[in-house]
């Protein structure tokens, strides 16, 4: 059994990787991750019968769509966050990435790539279910042509197809039926964002902003918000019906937080 935590992050290249370190692991987290943080779920048991996550469509829209078939009870019980105290700040060379007080959890994402197919874009988004099922939700994996025959060299991205990926050619997107949004690939990135920061071990309020971003860069950041405890503090929402949707907005919430530094 894996925890959901930063802890057991082992391997960031494509993908996050979770392992025990006695032989268990699993891969590709973040799409499922992000859709049952952005729901507001925080206490979910997943069973997986294999070593990575279905890639499904390369997005998190159908794991939205069984969380909302399945439905999301509510219990008798207080909400834990992580809220952020002062900003963390990570730098590797001209990539960045922060989190920093805020009232809610917020994203901002910028990418550069010199394809211009997606050269700079940027997605600033309040992170609510609604905003995640209307905004990220969709945005699909992407991987350039001229990188897949080393990826499968080396054993990675075996599963990867135009079913599933983005896939971008010198000058245009492979795809038949082209692109779900104008800037699909900053918003994939901003959804993995937000799945990698749910291995928190409690849902954020705060802002993350990053640019030239990924996954090593999201869980550096994470572990360095985590490793300084004057940083953050943990708070508990009271169990109400109206507390509960609040923390859609989480601003309603959060004044009614009682700080609790155990």
């Amino acid at each position: 059994e894996l925890p959901a935590s930063s802890d057991a992050i082992s391997n960031v290249t494509l993908c996050t990787v979770l392992s025990d370190g006695n032989g268990a692991s699993v891969a590709t987290v973040e799409h499922l991750l992000a859709a049952v943080r952005a729901l507001g779920v925080d206490n979910i048991r997943i069973e997986i019968d294999s070593g990575e996550v279905p890639i499904m469509d390369g997005s998190s829209v159908q794991f939205v769509d069984a969380l909302d078939e399945a439905g999301i009870r509510e219990q008798g019980a207080p909400r834990r966050f992580i809220k952020v105290l002062k900003p963390v700040r990570i730098e590797d060379g001209r990539a960045w990435a922060e989190l920093s007080p805020h009232d809610g959890f917020r994203i901002d994402i910028g990418i550069e790539f010199d394809t211009p197919l997606i050269g700079n874009q940027r997605i600033r988004l309040e992170i609510t279910p609604d905003t995640f099922r209307d905004e990220l939700a969709r945005a699909r994996t992407f991987g350039f042509m001229k990188d897949v025959e080393r990826l499968w060299a080396t054993g990675l991205a075996l599963g990867a197809s135009l079913e599933n990926t983005v896939a971008i050619g010198e000058d245009r997107v492979i795809n038949p039926e082209g692109l779900r949004f104008a800037d699909e690939f900053v918003r994939h990135k901003a959804l993995d964002a937000v799945g990698d920061l749910a291995l928190a071990g409690a849902p954020i309020l705060g802002a993350y902003r990053s640019q030239r971003g990924g996954h090593r860069l999201n869980a550096m950041v994470l572990k360095a918000l985590l490793a300084d405890r004057h940083a953050w503090t943990f708070v508990e929402a009271p169990w109400r019906r109206e507390a509960l949707h609040a923390e859609a907005g989480f601003g309603a919430v959060a004044a009614n937080f009682a700080a609790d530094r155990s």
